[in-house]
Formats: structure tokens, sequence, C-alpha cells
């Protein structure tokens, strides 16, 4: 790391984890269980996830791998995200430190753990760009991913207004002309792009979930 990064010194302490599980037993060739980050990776696990669900366990206690809590590190993430896109601005995010109580947590033993519980804590509207600059600093996201994931994020967004309004049309139409198979082709659609579909007799309600694709969205019509 010295050499790689033009240091004569990159740290005074060495720390090495517990032991490290897969689903409750311990990693291990023999058992089948055995990957590394670039299994995950290739996968299609993101970086971030890999980060989040590593750091959720204090380094002195066995860090248990598991497929929940994968999906649950990447629903946080993407709620965070959501959070930021709504209620935060990362021009302003870019301008502040690390915020005190993440850091009283590090300095605690390198308390991860409750440094990522004090992300719960400012996902409140007033904390969302000190949310957006503790994600940075603790290298779950860069700025750059967080650019275009927020950009992303706002341009699904319009998308499924237009979709919402024009779905309630084609319900609309439906109940004059008896005939569904239109609306029922693009809920279809809608489901296969992970967008949830809530319809009742007066709207139509759009939500994204996680990964939406883009591509079928944009290619209804």
């Amino acid at each position: 790391s010295c050499c790689a990064n033009g240091a004569e010194r990159m740290a005074q302490v060495w720390l090495h984890n517990e032991m490290l599980q897969v689903e409750g037993k311990k990693m291990s060739k023999s058992l089948g269980n055995f990957f590394t980050v670039r299994d995950l990776l290739d996968q299609g696990v993101p970086g971030e996830v890999i980060r989040f669900v590593m750091l959720s366990t204090h380094y002195r206690k066995p860090m248990d791998w598991t497929a929940d809590k994968a999906v649950s590190a990447l629903y946080k993430i993407n709620g965070f995200i959501e959070i930021v896109s709504q209620l935060g601005n990362l021009a302003d995010a870019k301008e502040l430190v690390p915020d005190p109580e993440l850091i009283s947590a590090l300095g605690n033993d390198l308390n991860t753990h409750e440094a990522l519980a004090r992300l719960d804590r400012l996902r409140d509207g007033p904390e969302a760009n000190a949310l957006a600059a503790n994600l940075v600093f603790l290298g779950l996201l860069t700025w750059e991913e967080l650019t275009v994931r927020i950009e992303k994020l706002n341009s699904v967004r319009e998308l499924l207004n237009r979709l919402e309004t024009q779905l309630q049309e084609k319900r609309v139409n439906a109940k004059l002309t008896k005939d569904f198979s239109d609306v029922d082709r693009w809920k279809n659609l809608l489901e296969r792009a992970n967008v949830s579909v809530m319809m009742n007799s007066e709207s139509v309600n759009l939500r994204a979930e996680v990964d939406v694709e883009l591509e079928i969205l944009e290619s209804l019509k």
C-alpha cells in the first residue's frame, strides 16, 4: 500500500476482524460456501451493499453474510438515496463536515455498527444533506455515484408521473368499452419493470422498487 500510494506509512494499527460466516456457518471450501468479494460483484451484488453488510457488524464479532442482510442493505441504501434526492442538495452537502456523533462512534473502538445506526437517525428531512455527506464519508458511495443515482431517480419519478396519468386514462376508457386488455398489459409490463401498481376507483399510483427497468418503462405507449 505504501508503494502504491507513495506514502512512507499508511497506518500505525493493523486489525483483524472476527471470523466470517455464511448463513450462520463458517465459510469453508469444504462446505462449498466459500466466495470472494469479486464473486459477489460478478453475481450483481453492488459494492455499496457489500460494504454496508460488512460494516454493520463490529470487527470484534463474527460477521455473518446472509442473502437477507444483502437485500436489507440494498433497500436501506436505496432509501437513503431517495431521501437525499427529494429533500437534499448535493452542492450544500459537500460543504458539510462528518457528523460528530458518527465520528464519536468510530472513535469508540471503530464501532461501525453504531456509525451506520447514526445514518438512520439522519433520515429526517432537515438532515438530508448530512445524510449524503456521511454516506460519502463512510465510503458507501462517492459523490459521483450519488449524483448518477439521484439523476436516475428523478428521471424515473418524472416518467412514473406521466405513466400514472396515461394508465388512469386507459382505465377510464376500459370501463366504457369493457375491454381491459390494454390496462392489464400495462400492469404486467410495469410489474416486470419492478414497479408496484396500486389502483383504486379514483386513481392510479405507481411506486418504483429496487432496480427499475427503465427500458421497459420507456417502451410503454
